[in-house]
C-alpha cells in the first residue's frame, strides 16, 4: 500500500481550493467564491447552508459526499436542472479545474459526472489532485452506532491512502447481491454459485487485507504522537476473521478458506436471505488508552476528543502517504471544546499544512485563527468575506 509511517514523510504538497462555484446545489442557486490557501471559517446560523458548502466540497472525492445523500436530493428544489459543483485546485504543479454534477444530464440520468481540466474523468481520478477528509457531528455517534457506520468510516479511511479499495467494496458488493439474488431462485445451480464465489473471495480478501495494512499504520501513526495530547490516543483494532487471517496466513490459503467457507454456507445463507460471512460482516473497534477503556462506554466528551484525535491521526498518515496533505472539512468542530482544547486543535490544523475549512455559529470560538484563516458569514444562500 504505502511506506510505514515511521519513516520520514518528506515534505508534503500544499493543495488547496482557489475558487468554488456552486450551482443549483442545496440551497444555493448559484454561489461563486474565491478562496485564499489559508484556512477557512463558515459562521451563520444553523440551517444557513454552512454544512451545504462542506457537503459540496465533500463531492470533489469519490463517493456520496459527507452526508451519503442521493445525488437528486443535493439538487435544489424547483431547479430546472441538475447540481453542478466547480473547483479551482490549486497544486504545487499548477491549477487543476474540476466539475461533478447532474447538470446537463437527460431526463431520469442520475449518473454523476466528472470533468477534470475539460476531460470526462472518473470519480476515482479525483485522488489525484486532493484527499478530502471530514468531520461532521452525525459521526458523534460512531463508537456507539451500528457496525456498518464504523465499516463506511474504516473503509474512507482506507481509501484516502489506497485510491483502489473503493473500487474493491463496490465491486464486492455487487458480486456479493448476485449471490444473494442466485441463492432465492429455485433454477439456481451450484456451477453458476461457483463463477460468483470464486471472484467474492479473492475481492473480499483484498478488502481484509487493505484494512488490516491500514490498521498497522494508524496504529503506528498514534504511536509517534505525544502523549500529553489534548485528544487522547485510541487503540484500534478490526474484529473480522479474514481481517484476523491475512495477518498471519498467507493471502491464498486465507482466500481459499474464505470461498469454502461462502460454498458451504449456501443452505444457511438461503435461509437467512443473506450472506453471513465476509469483511462486510467485520467491525472497528477502539479504546481510549489512557482509561483502558472501550470508547463506545466513554462520555460524549471523551469519545468526541477521542474521535478528533483519530481524525488527526489519520490526516497525518494520509499526508505522509500521499505526499500531499489533505484538505479537512470540520462542521462545527469548536462547539463542544474549551478554549484550551480549541487553542491546541487549530494549532494542530495549522501544522498539518493542509487547507481546513471549518464551520460554526459563533464566530468568537475562532478568535485564535484571525490572521490565519479567512472568514465567512453565511446566510440563506448568501456567503458574505467578514
Amino acid at each position: 500500500m504505502a511506506d510505514d509511517p515511521t519513516m520520514d514523510a518528506g515534505k508534503q504538497a500544499r493543495v488547496s481550493i482557489g475558487r468554488l462555484k456552486l450551482s443549483n446545489f442545496r440551497n444555493y442557486e448559484s454561489l461563486s467564491l474565491r478562496l485564499a490557501p489559508s484556512h477557512v471559517v463558515l459562521t451563520g446560523e444553523n440551517g444557513a447552508g454552512k454544512t451545504n458548502l462542506l457537503e459540496a466540497i465533500s463531492f470533489l472525492s469519490p463517493g456520496r459526499g459527507l452526508r451519503r445523500a442521493t445525488y437528486t436530493d443535493v439538487t435544489r428544489n424547483g431547479a430546472s436542472d441538475g447540481f453542478a459543483i466547480h473547483a479551482s485546485i490549486d497544486t504545487p504543479e499548477g491549477t487543476v479545474d474540476v466539475g461533478t454534477g447532474l447538470a446537463g444530464n437527460g431526463p431520469g440520468d442520475t449518473a454523476r459526472r466528472v470533468r477534470v481540466n475539460g476531460v470526462t474523468a472518473s470519480a476515482d481520478d479525483l485522488l489525484d489532485y486532493s484527499r478530502i477528509l471530514w468531520l461532521v457531528p452525525a459521526m458523534d455517534g460512531l463508537f456507539t452506532g451500528p457496525a456498518a457506520d464504523r465499516r463506511r468510516f474504516l473503509d474512507r479511511m482506507v481509501l484516502a491512502i489506497d485510491p483502489a479499495h473503493g473500487k474493491r467494496v463496490l465491486d464486492y458488493e455487487k458480486s456479493m447481491r448476485s449471490r444473494n439474488r442466485l441463492l432465492t431462485e429455485e433454477r439456481s445451480n451450484d456451477a453458476w454459485l461457483d463463477a460468483i464465489e470464486t471472484p467474492m473471495a479473492e475481492l473480499g480478501i483484498a478488502i481484509a487485507a487493505a484494512r488490516a495494512e491500514l490498521m498497522r499504520l494508524i496504529n503506528g501513526m498514534i504511536e509517534r504522537m505525544p502523549d500529553d495530547t489534548p485528544f487522547p490516543k485510541a487503540d484500534c483494532l478490526l474484529e473480522g476473521e479474514l481481517e484476523q487471517r491475512v495477518g498471519i496466513e498467507s493471502a491464498t490459503d486465507v482466500e481459499e478458506v474464505f470461498r469454502r467457507a461462502l460454498h458451504d454456507g449456501r443452505t444457511r445463507d438461503r435461509a437467512a436471505g443473506r450472506t453471513l460471512d465476509g469483511p462486510h460482516r467485520s467491525d472497528l473497534l477502539v479504546r481510549h488508552r489512557p482509561k483502558s477503556m472501550p470508547a463506545e462506554l466513554c462520555s460524549t466528551g471523551e469519545q468526541k476528543a477521542l474521535l478528533i484525535g483519530l481524525i488527526l491521526s489519520h490526516a497525518r498518515l494520509t499526508g505522509e502517504l500521499a505526499g500531499m496533505a489533505p484538505i479537512l472539512l470540520l462542521d462545527e468542530i469548536a462547539a463542544h471544546l474549551d478554549e484550551g482544547r480549541r487553542a491546541a486543535l487549530f494549532d494542530i490544523i495549522e501544522e498539518l499544512g493542509g487547507q481546513a475549512f471549518m464551520t460554526g455559529t459563533d464566530k468568537a470560538l475562532f478568535k485564535s485563527l484571525e490572521g490565519r484563516a479567512q472568514f465567512f458569514d453565511v446566510s440563506h444562500g448568501k456567503v458574505v468575506s467578514t
